[in-house]
């Protein structure tokens, strides 16, 4: 199913959490939405899903106006962070809920309902686990449980919360790859919320920045990454050096900043202010250079550096140990950029690139 999303918008009190949201999901894709809390990412799932209403907007899934159907008619599959597993009922009670209270006239036969809970059981991999409790899994296990609930009523959208948000790092990357296929087999249009950069990037087909209720950005990671459309994501994608600098003729330019291996960029000339991640700075000792190391540190692989300018923010550096230059602290030097994202202070941010569908995905 086709998601298709325009002019959306919600307040609560006094409150924007949405702020003209337009999005498209091609049908079988696995779309990302991507940002802080309070970015409106949830706010947005809860109204696909139905459990929220937008105060102007439009929603059409499939060509259907789901703005006039209620969350049951919806037939949404959706995965909450922390389960919401029955707590009485078997793993295999929990996956045959959905089924089991449908209206006498849908609801499938007990046979039927047997064999679909048997089938989700194989695929998701969990079936030594059919009779257990909720309270007799891990959390991971949990969470395949949650997903199979979801999977047995066959969703025409499958929505996900922060669906590994509860479980620790090296769960939460198995079960990513694990998710991964799991939507490769069923095809499903889906969407899902997380505020992980790494989780939204490995498993989606294209990502949503989402801040402050808007759409910052829509792209895939490498584009995302190296090309963040505002200032927002360039800081939620690492950015935390910021620095003004002058545009010449589409060249950066700072004191004490070799920003030679920047390309030239279409803006205008004047004052700008160039956003840089640390692992994208270098630092080169230098006698006459305006920077100070005010703090050193070694990780083993990396320097961690903090950087002081008597006329400009302080900058943060990560670079490999191998290879460095002789460095101590206090010692004068100049950084140079090895990346880096400038925004023209003269000009409206510049419009978000939407970055078209690879049609091969979702044949």
């Amino acid at each position: 199913m086709s998601i298709t999303i325009t002019g959306m918008t919600k307040r609560f009190g006094q409150t924007d959490v949405l702020r003209g949201i337009d999005l498209s999901v091609a049908e079988g894709e696995l779309m990302a939405l991507l940002g802080p809390s309070g970015s409106g990412k949830t706010t947005l799932l809860k109204i696909v899903a139905g459990l929220e209403w937008p105060d102007v907007g439009g929603l059409q899934v499939g060509g259907q106006d789901w703005l006039q159907l209620a969350a049951r008619d919806r037939r949404i599959g959706f995965v909450f962070q922390h389960y919401a597993l029955f707590p009485h009922m078997s793993v295999r009670d929990n996956i045959a809920f959905g089924l089991s209270v449908r209206p006498r006239a849908k609801r499938p036969g007990r046979a039927q309902i047997a064999a679909r809970v048997d089938d989700l059981l194989d695929f998701l991999q969990i079936a030594p686990l059919a009779d257990r409790y909720p309270a007799q899994l891990s959390g991971g296990q949990r969470q395949r449980v949650a997903l199979g609930r979801a999977l047995a009523i066959q969703p025409r959208v499958l929505l996900l919360d922060e669906p590994f948000g509860a479980l620790d790092a090296a769960i939460r990357r198995d079960l990513r790859r694990w998710l991964r296929g799991v939507h490769e087999a069923t095809g499903s249009t889906t969407i899902f919320v997380t505020h992980d950069q790494e989780e939204a990037f490995e498993l989606a087909d294209r990502v949503v920045v989402m801040g402050e209720g808007r759409i910052e950005q829509i792209g895939h990671a490498d584009e995302i990454h190296d090309h963040p459309a505002t200032p927002f994501v360039a800081r939620f994608m690492g950015a935390t050096t910021v620095l003004p600098v002058t545009l010449q003729a589409g060249r950066a330019l700072g004191a004490g900043l070799d920003l030679t291996a920047l390309p030239r960029r279409a803006l205008p000339d004047g004052p700008a202010r160039l956003f840089a991640r640390p692992a994208d700075i270098r630092v080169q000792p230098d006698p006459n250079g305006p920077w100070r190391i005010d703090t050193l540190s070694s990780t083993g692989a990396e320097l961690r550096l903090l950087l002081s300018h008597p006329d400009l923010p302080a900058a943060e550096a990560q670079m490999p140990r191998r290879g460095a230059p002789s460095l101590a602290r206090g010692s004068a030097v100049t950084l140079r950029l090895e990346a880096g994202s400038v925004f023209s202070d003269h000009r409206p941010l510049p419009a978000v690139p939407v970055t078209p569908l690879r049609k091969e995905l979702f044949k």
